[in-house]
Protein backbone atom coordinates (compact mmCIF):
# COMPACT_ATOMS: atom_id res chain seq x y z
CA UNK A 1 0.00 0.00 0.00
CA UNK A 2 1.05 3.35 -0.84
CA UNK A 3 0.60 6.74 1.41
CA UNK A 4 2.16 10.29 1.09
CA UNK A 5 4.46 11.65 4.01
CA UNK A 6 2.10 13.97 6.22
CA UNK A 7 5.38 16.59 6.20
CA UNK A 8 5.37 16.85 1.98
CA UNK A 9 5.18 20.67 1.16
CA UNK A 10 4.24 22.19 -1.57
CA UNK A 11 5.62 25.30 -2.69
CA UNK A 12 4.18 27.68 -5.26
CA UNK A 13 6.34 30.75 -6.18
CA UNK A 14 5.06 34.06 -7.68
CA UNK A 15 4.82 35.17 -10.72
CA UNK A 16 1.22 36.84 -12.31
CA UNK A 17 0.07 35.08 -14.54
CA UNK A 18 2.83 32.40 -14.98
CA UNK A 19 1.19 30.53 -12.23
CA UNK A 20 -0.76 29.00 -14.60
CA UNK A 21 2.00 27.16 -15.02
CA UNK A 22 1.90 25.58 -11.58
CA UNK A 23 -1.76 24.68 -12.49
CA UNK A 24 -0.22 21.96 -15.60
CA UNK A 25 2.15 20.24 -13.05
CA UNK A 26 -0.40 20.06 -10.49
CA UNK A 27 -2.54 18.34 -13.14
CA UNK A 28 -0.12 15.71 -13.77
CA UNK A 29 0.57 15.29 -10.23
CA UNK A 30 -2.78 14.40 -9.41
CA UNK A 31 -2.88 11.74 -12.71
CA UNK A 32 0.60 9.94 -11.34
CA UNK A 33 -0.64 9.86 -8.00
CA UNK A 34 -3.23 6.35 -6.88
CA UNK A 35 -6.79 7.55 -7.12
CA UNK A 36 -6.91 6.63 -3.14
CA UNK A 37 -3.71 8.62 -2.33
CA UNK A 38 -4.81 11.03 0.63
CA UNK A 39 -3.97 14.70 -0.09
CA UNK A 40 -0.25 14.75 -1.33
CA UNK A 41 0.44 17.98 -0.06
CA UNK A 42 -0.74 18.26 3.82
CA UNK A 43 1.76 21.70 3.98
CA UNK A 44 1.03 24.42 1.36
CA UNK A 45 3.25 27.76 1.24
CA UNK A 46 1.97 30.55 -1.59
CA UNK A 47 3.42 33.50 -2.34
CA UNK A 48 1.89 36.34 -4.81
CA UNK A 49 -0.52 34.55 -7.77
CA UNK A 50 1.01 31.07 -5.92
CA UNK A 51 -1.16 32.15 -2.85
CA UNK A 52 -3.74 32.33 -4.95
CA UNK A 53 -2.95 28.47 -5.90
CA UNK A 54 -2.47 27.44 -2.66
CA UNK A 55 -5.69 28.67 -1.36
CA UNK A 56 -7.63 26.73 -3.14
CA UNK A 57 -5.64 23.58 -2.32
CA UNK A 58 -6.54 24.09 1.17
CA UNK A 59 -10.03 25.03 0.79
CA UNK A 60 -10.31 21.85 -0.78
CA UNK A 61 -7.62 19.42 0.70
CA UNK A 62 -9.58 16.80 2.03
CA UNK A 63 -9.92 16.27 -1.91
CA UNK A 64 -6.93 16.92 -3.85
CA UNK A 65 -8.61 16.51 -7.10
CA UNK A 66 -11.64 18.62 -6.88
CA UNK A 67 -8.74 21.30 -6.14
CA UNK A 68 -6.61 21.15 -8.93
CA UNK A 69 -9.96 20.62 -11.05
CA UNK A 70 -11.52 24.05 -9.94
CA UNK A 71 -7.40 25.26 -10.71
CA UNK A 72 -8.08 24.52 -14.01
CA UNK A 73 -11.65 25.52 -14.45
CA UNK A 74 -10.32 29.23 -13.94
CA UNK A 75 -7.33 28.95 -15.50
CA UNK A 76 -8.02 27.32 -18.94
CA UNK A 77 -10.47 29.86 -19.12
CA UNK A 78 -9.28 33.04 -18.31
CA UNK A 79 -9.32 36.75 -19.18
CA UNK A 80 -7.58 39.62 -18.23
CA UNK A 81 -11.06 41.46 -17.26
CA UNK A 82 -11.15 38.98 -14.26
CA UNK A 83 -8.05 40.04 -12.65
CA UNK A 84 -7.46 43.84 -13.44
CA UNK A 85 -10.36 46.70 -15.24
CA UNK A 86 -9.63 46.17 -18.99
CA UNK A 87 -12.47 48.73 -20.05
CA UNK A 88 -11.93 52.45 -21.55
CA UNK A 89 -13.08 53.74 -17.59
CA UNK A 90 -11.24 51.73 -15.90
CA UNK A 91 -8.17 52.27 -18.10
CA UNK A 92 -8.48 56.02 -18.45
CA UNK A 93 -9.29 56.34 -14.53
CA UNK A 94 -5.53 55.16 -13.57
CA UNK A 95 -3.65 56.46 -16.59
CA UNK A 96 -5.25 60.35 -15.33
CA UNK A 97 -4.38 59.71 -12.24
CA UNK A 98 -0.42 58.85 -13.00
CA UNK A 99 -0.58 62.27 -15.41
CA UNK A 100 -1.86 64.39 -12.88
CA UNK A 101 0.48 63.31 -10.27
CA UNK A 102 3.33 63.50 -12.19
CA UNK A 103 1.95 67.10 -13.36
CA UNK A 104 0.46 68.30 -10.44
CA UNK A 105 2.01 66.03 -7.37
CA UNK A 106 3.55 68.54 -5.92
CA UNK A 107 0.35 70.46 -5.63
CA UNK A 108 -1.91 67.75 -4.73
CA UNK A 109 0.11 65.56 -2.70
CA UNK A 110 -1.19 63.01 -3.85
CA UNK A 111 0.31 60.23 -5.78
CA UNK A 112 -1.16 57.34 -8.00
CA UNK A 113 -1.69 53.85 -5.90
CA UNK A 114 -1.05 51.28 -9.30
CA UNK A 115 -1.19 51.35 -12.86
CA UNK A 116 -3.71 48.78 -12.84
CA UNK A 117 -7.34 48.39 -10.85
CA UNK A 118 -7.15 44.79 -9.50
CA UNK A 119 -10.67 44.82 -8.05
CA UNK A 120 -12.43 42.52 -10.40
CA UNK A 121 -9.75 40.18 -8.84
CA UNK A 122 -11.30 40.35 -5.23
CA UNK A 123 -14.75 39.67 -6.72
CA UNK A 124 -13.33 36.23 -8.63
CA UNK A 125 -11.77 35.17 -5.21
CA UNK A 126 -14.21 35.87 -3.27
CA UNK A 127 -16.71 33.69 -5.64
CA UNK A 128 -14.11 30.98 -5.81
CA UNK A 129 -12.29 30.35 -2.81
CA UNK A 130 -14.28 29.25 0.34
CA UNK A 131 -11.55 30.05 3.26
CA UNK A 132 -13.87 28.92 5.94
CA UNK A 133 -12.88 25.10 4.73
CA UNK A 134 -9.71 25.76 5.81
CA UNK A 135 -10.20 25.35 9.97
CA UNK A 136 -12.66 21.99 8.48
CA UNK A 137 -9.30 20.18 6.53
CA UNK A 138 -6.69 21.01 9.52
CA UNK A 139 -9.48 19.46 11.86
CA UNK A 140 -9.73 16.51 9.85
CA UNK A 141 -5.82 16.11 9.67
CA UNK A 142 -6.88 16.67 6.01
CA UNK A 143 -4.07 20.05 6.19
CA UNK A 144 -1.34 20.83 8.42
CA UNK A 145 -0.78 24.70 7.38
CA UNK A 146 -0.97 27.07 4.84
CA UNK A 147 1.32 30.03 4.31
CA UNK A 148 1.07 33.19 2.56
CA UNK A 149 3.79 35.56 2.41
CA UNK A 150 3.35 39.21 1.68
CA UNK A 151 5.99 42.38 1.91
CA UNK A 152 5.69 45.31 4.43
CA UNK A 153 6.16 48.55 2.76
CA UNK A 154 6.70 49.97 5.88
CA UNK A 155 8.69 47.54 8.02
CA UNK A 156 10.52 45.97 5.04
CA UNK A 157 9.80 42.72 6.64
CA UNK A 158 8.72 39.41 4.69
CA UNK A 159 5.82 37.93 6.44
CA UNK A 160 4.79 34.53 6.39
CA UNK A 161 1.03 34.69 7.64
CA UNK A 162 0.01 30.90 8.17
CA UNK A 163 -3.21 29.47 9.34
CA UNK A 164 -2.74 25.06 10.59
CA UNK A 165 -2.43 23.42 13.56
CA UNK A 166 -2.72 24.86 17.25
CA UNK A 167 0.59 23.39 18.05
CA UNK A 168 2.81 25.50 15.24
CA UNK A 169 4.57 28.30 16.64
CA UNK A 170 5.51 31.85 15.03
CA UNK A 171 9.39 32.99 14.22
CA UNK A 172 11.18 35.42 13.57
CA UNK A 173 14.47 35.97 12.02
CA UNK A 174 16.12 38.76 10.52
CA UNK A 175 13.69 40.76 7.79
CA UNK A 176 11.51 37.45 7.72
CA UNK A 177 8.42 36.65 10.41
CA UNK A 178 6.00 34.05 10.85
CA UNK A 179 2.51 35.25 12.22
CA UNK A 180 0.15 32.68 13.00
CA UNK A 181 -3.66 33.99 11.50
CA UNK A 182 -6.85 33.26 9.89
CA UNK A 183 -6.28 33.58 6.22
CA UNK A 184 -8.40 35.98 4.45
CA UNK A 185 -8.98 37.51 0.69
CA UNK A 186 -7.07 40.29 1.90
CA UNK A 187 -3.99 38.35 2.54
CA UNK A 188 -4.42 36.72 -0.87
CA UNK A 189 -4.88 39.98 -2.40
CA UNK A 190 -1.78 41.54 -0.62
CA UNK A 191 0.36 38.73 -1.66
CA UNK A 192 -0.43 39.29 -5.29
CA UNK A 193 -0.20 42.76 -5.16
CA UNK A 194 2.71 43.00 -7.81
CA UNK A 195 5.12 46.52 -7.05
CA UNK A 196 3.74 49.52 -9.33
CA UNK A 197 0.84 47.05 -11.39
CA UNK A 198 -1.22 46.44 -8.49
CA UNK A 199 -2.17 48.52 -5.24
CA UNK A 200 -1.24 47.78 -1.98
CA UNK A 201 -3.63 46.33 0.89
CA UNK A 202 -3.55 46.76 4.54
CA UNK A 203 -3.33 44.43 6.95
CA UNK A 204 -3.59 45.01 10.81
CA UNK A 205 -1.35 47.94 11.04
CA UNK A 206 0.83 47.66 7.69
CA UNK A 207 0.70 47.76 4.43
CA UNK A 208 1.78 45.25 2.39
CA UNK A 209 2.28 44.50 -1.50
CA UNK A 210 3.88 41.38 -3.41
CA UNK A 211 5.22 38.49 -1.52
CA UNK A 212 8.18 37.91 -3.63
CA UNK A 213 9.24 41.25 -2.24
CA UNK A 214 12.18 40.82 0.09
CA UNK A 215 11.41 36.95 0.18
CA UNK A 216 14.76 36.19 0.92
CA UNK A 217 14.27 32.78 1.84
CA UNK A 218 10.86 31.08 -0.45
CA UNK A 219 11.70 27.80 1.20
CA UNK A 220 11.55 28.90 4.65
CA UNK A 221 7.80 29.11 5.56
CA UNK A 222 7.38 25.36 4.42
CA UNK A 223 10.47 24.15 6.60
CA UNK A 224 9.26 26.28 10.05
CA UNK A 225 6.19 24.77 9.33
CA UNK A 226 7.21 21.25 9.59
CA UNK A 227 8.28 19.90 5.49
CA UNK A 228 10.99 17.48 5.45
CA UNK A 229 9.99 17.14 1.79
CA UNK A 230 9.32 19.52 -0.77
CA UNK A 231 7.96 20.10 -4.35
CA UNK A 232 8.85 23.36 -5.79
CA UNK A 233 7.08 24.75 -8.92
CA UNK A 234 9.09 27.69 -10.18
CA UNK A 235 7.54 30.30 -12.69
CA UNK A 236 11.00 30.65 -14.72
CA UNK A 237 13.84 28.29 -15.78
CA UNK A 238 16.69 27.88 -14.22
CA UNK A 239 18.74 29.78 -16.02
CA UNK A 240 16.53 32.34 -18.35
CA UNK A 241 19.17 34.48 -19.82
CA UNK A 242 20.76 33.66 -23.16
CA UNK A 243 24.80 35.19 -23.55
CA UNK A 244 24.41 38.96 -23.92
CA UNK A 245 24.30 40.05 -27.18
CA UNK A 246 25.30 43.31 -28.38
CA UNK A 247 22.59 46.21 -28.11
CA UNK A 248 22.60 49.04 -30.14
CA UNK A 249 19.46 50.90 -28.27
CA UNK A 250 18.33 52.17 -24.86
CA UNK A 251 16.10 49.09 -23.01
CA UNK A 252 12.13 50.10 -22.90
CA UNK A 253 10.58 50.97 -20.15
CA UNK A 254 8.97 47.60 -20.34
CA UNK A 255 12.15 45.67 -20.67
CA UNK A 256 13.56 47.59 -17.30
CA UNK A 257 10.29 46.69 -15.64
CA UNK A 258 10.03 42.92 -16.52
CA UNK A 259 13.87 42.86 -15.36
CA UNK A 260 12.59 44.47 -11.97
CA UNK A 261 10.22 41.42 -11.99
CA UNK A 262 11.63 38.43 -12.53
CA UNK A 263 14.71 39.80 -10.32
CA UNK A 264 12.11 39.67 -7.73
CA UNK A 265 10.31 36.71 -8.89
CA UNK A 266 13.15 34.37 -9.84
CA UNK A 267 16.64 35.12 -8.18
CA UNK A 268 15.69 34.61 -4.57
CA UNK A 269 14.50 31.28 -5.48
CA UNK A 270 17.18 29.71 -7.42
CA UNK A 271 19.60 31.40 -4.84
CA UNK A 272 17.75 29.57 -1.92
CA UNK A 273 17.75 26.37 -3.32
CA UNK A 274 21.63 26.61 -3.88
CA UNK A 275 21.86 27.10 0.09
CA UNK A 276 19.41 24.39 0.64
CA UNK A 277 21.69 22.24 -1.11
CA UNK A 278 24.98 23.37 0.86
CA UNK A 279 23.11 22.91 3.94
CA UNK A 280 21.89 19.39 3.16
CA UNK A 281 25.47 18.28 2.08
CA UNK A 282 26.49 19.69 5.21
CA UNK A 283 24.16 18.07 7.53
CA UNK A 284 24.69 14.65 5.55
CA UNK A 285 28.17 14.65 7.17
CA UNK A 286 26.98 15.18 10.46
CA UNK A 287 26.46 11.95 12.55
CA UNK A 288 22.49 10.93 13.19
CA UNK A 289 23.43 10.71 17.24
CA UNK A 290 25.24 14.44 17.18
CA UNK A 291 22.33 15.73 15.19
CA UNK A 292 20.13 15.02 17.99
CA UNK A 293 21.91 17.08 20.36
CA UNK A 294 20.85 20.94 20.98
CA UNK A 295 18.87 22.15 17.79
CA UNK A 296 17.61 19.36 16.26
CA UNK A 297 18.99 19.39 12.19
CA UNK A 298 17.30 17.23 9.58
CA UNK A 299 18.11 17.24 5.55
CA UNK A 300 15.29 18.73 3.82
CA UNK A 301 14.74 16.97 0.06
CA UNK A 302 13.68 18.76 -2.68
CA UNK A 303 12.50 18.63 -5.91
CA UNK A 304 12.30 21.60 -8.22
CA UNK A 305 10.12 21.73 -11.24
CA UNK A 306 10.19 24.74 -13.49
CA UNK A 307 9.73 25.93 -17.37
CA UNK A 308 11.70 24.15 -20.17
CA UNK A 309 10.74 26.93 -22.24
CA UNK A 310 11.01 30.73 -21.36
CA UNK A 311 7.86 32.05 -20.61
CA UNK A 312 8.59 35.87 -21.50
CA UNK A 313 8.71 34.62 -25.50
CA UNK A 314 5.88 32.44 -25.37
CA UNK A 315 3.88 35.45 -23.99
CA UNK A 316 5.24 37.62 -27.08
CA UNK A 317 3.44 34.47 -29.25
CA UNK A 318 -0.29 35.39 -27.15
CA UNK A 319 -0.20 38.89 -26.24
CA UNK A 320 -2.46 39.51 -29.68
CA UNK A 321 -5.18 38.39 -27.16
CA UNK A 322 -5.19 40.97 -24.79
CA UNK A 323 -7.49 43.66 -24.60
CA UNK A 324 -7.11 46.18 -27.54
CA UNK A 325 -6.58 48.68 -24.66
CA UNK A 326 -4.37 47.16 -22.58
CA UNK A 327 -2.48 46.15 -25.63
CA UNK A 328 -2.10 49.77 -26.99
CA UNK A 329 -1.23 50.73 -22.75
CA UNK A 330 2.22 48.22 -23.11
CA UNK A 331 2.86 48.98 -26.97
CA UNK A 332 3.21 52.58 -25.30
CA UNK A 333 5.49 51.29 -23.26
CA UNK A 334 7.64 48.76 -25.03
CA UNK A 335 5.59 45.41 -23.56
CA UNK A 336 4.61 44.02 -26.82
CA UNK A 337 8.01 43.35 -28.25
CA UNK A 338 10.44 40.41 -27.68
CA UNK A 339 12.63 42.42 -25.32
CA UNK A 340 9.94 43.61 -23.19
CA UNK A 341 7.49 40.05 -23.38
CA UNK A 342 9.10 39.44 -19.42
CA UNK A 343 6.57 42.58 -18.44
CA UNK A 344 3.67 40.60 -20.47
CA UNK A 345 4.12 37.49 -19.22
CA UNK A 346 2.96 38.65 -15.94
CA UNK A 347 0.02 40.41 -16.84
CA UNK A 348 -1.22 37.79 -20.07
CA UNK A 349 -4.60 37.21 -18.18
CA UNK A 350 -5.82 35.52 -21.33
CA UNK A 351 -6.99 31.74 -22.13
CA UNK A 352 -4.45 31.16 -25.19
CA UNK A 353 -1.80 31.83 -22.87
CA UNK A 354 -2.48 30.20 -20.09
CA UNK A 355 -3.75 26.95 -21.73
CA UNK A 356 -0.50 27.23 -22.96
CA UNK A 357 1.44 26.95 -19.95
CA UNK A 358 -0.70 24.24 -18.33
CA UNK A 359 0.32 22.29 -21.08
CA UNK A 360 3.89 22.90 -20.73
CA UNK A 361 4.01 22.31 -16.78
CA UNK A 362 1.79 18.88 -17.83
CA UNK A 363 4.27 18.04 -20.42
CA UNK A 364 7.01 19.02 -18.03
CA UNK A 365 6.20 16.98 -15.56
CA UNK A 366 4.99 13.71 -16.80
CA UNK A 367 8.77 14.08 -18.81
CA UNK A 368 10.02 13.13 -15.14
CA UNK A 369 6.88 11.23 -14.28
CA UNK A 370 9.09 8.56 -12.67
CA UNK A 371 10.98 10.72 -10.35
CA UNK A 372 7.90 12.56 -9.70
CA UNK A 373 6.03 9.75 -8.42
CA UNK A 374 8.55 8.12 -6.49
CA UNK A 375 9.53 11.85 -5.00
CA UNK A 376 5.63 11.65 -3.70
CA UNK A 377 4.37 8.22 -2.82
CA UNK A 378 6.21 5.73 -0.51
CA UNK A 379 6.42 2.60 0.28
Amino acid sequence: MTSVSTNTALVLTGGGARAAYQVGVLKAVRELLPKSTPNPFPILAGTSAGAVNAAVLATHARNFAVGVEGLLEVWQNFHADQVYRTDPAGIAKTALSWLGSLAFGWLTHRSPHSLLDNSPLRRLLEHYVNLLRIDDAIAHQALRAISITCSGYNSGESVSFFQGRADLEPWRRSQRVGSHVKIEIDHLMASSAIPFIFPAVKLHREYFGDGSMRQLAPISPAIHLGAERILVIGAGRLAEGPERPEVTGYPSLAQIAGHTLSSIFLDSLWMDLERMNRINHTVSMIPEERRQNGTPLRPIDVLVISPSQRLDYLAVQHAHSLPWLVRALLRGIGAMNPDGGALTSYLLFEASYTRALIDLGYGDTMTRRDEVRNFLVKA
